[in-house]
């Protein structure tokens, strides 16, 4: 397909397609002449997920670039795979540096190593920046988190990841993280509100009813 067709199956233009060539973050075509290049399903599917990552995952082009990098040269392991869409996601450089008890608390959640992956540098830096705002999550209340999210864990690291192809293992590692990231944290604010109204709506801090008014100020029925 020529790019101007490329631009009409994934609805983006071709100045911006032009731009992702000349930034890596698009594969060249097959050159038919100095002019002329045609493309495949492969264009297709790197320019979505390109899309997917700039439009969903919020990142930057720079970090756009390595997610391509590593997809065009994956690991070898599965389980080093995982380690390298964690690298290609991180988060920007924060400003705050763990300290030395942020880092140790994340040692002890384990396995062996883990304060030194993406993952856990990121964790650390966010405990870090947690105490200096003031706000202290205590070894019960992580722990608890950490329970939870071993059992998303277990749902999102799925068996058939081992039998899978380097990159298709790493596709669904990047693109399923960032797809499914903000759905983790809305289902957060969801199960808030559950217990919220199951914990604190039944009455305010004054004692008073807490049922739900209508518009025009009466506590609704039942």
């Amino acid at each position: 397909m020529r790019i101007s067709q490329l631009s009409d199956r994934t609805g983006v233009s071709i100045p911006t397609l032009k731009y992702y060539l000349r930034e890596g973050l698009l594969h060249a075509g097959e050159a038919h002449g100095a002019t002329r290049a045609d493309y495949d399903e492969s264009h297709v599917d790197r320019v979505r997920l390109v899309r997917t990552l700039v439009d969903v995952g919020r990142l930057s082009i720079e970090r756009v670039r390595e997610v391509v990098q590593v997809l065009d040269a994956p690991p070898a392991s599965r389980h080093e795979l995982l380690g390298a869409a964690h690298e290609a996601l991180r988060p920007a450089a924060s400003p705050t540096q763990p300290t030395p008890e942020t880092v140790a608390r994340v040692r002890s959640l384990g396995p062996d190593g883990c304060e030194h992956s993406p993952a856990g540098k990121q964790l650390a830096q966010a405990l870090t920046a947690a105490e200096t705002a003031g706000w202290h999550v205590d070894d019960s209340t992580l722990s608890t988190w950490q329970r939870a999210m071993r059992t998303v864990a277990e749902t999102d690291v799925a068996p058939e990841l081992g039998t899978a192809t380097p990159d298709e293992a790493l596709r669904y590692a990047i693109v399923g993280t960032v797809l499914t990231d903000p759905v983790l944290l809305a289902l957060r604010r969801v199960a808030q509100e559950a217990v919220s109204a199951e914990r604190l709506a039944e009455a305010d801090p004054a004692g008073r009813s807490g049922r739900a008014k209508g518009p025009d100020g009466i506590p609704a029925t039942r």
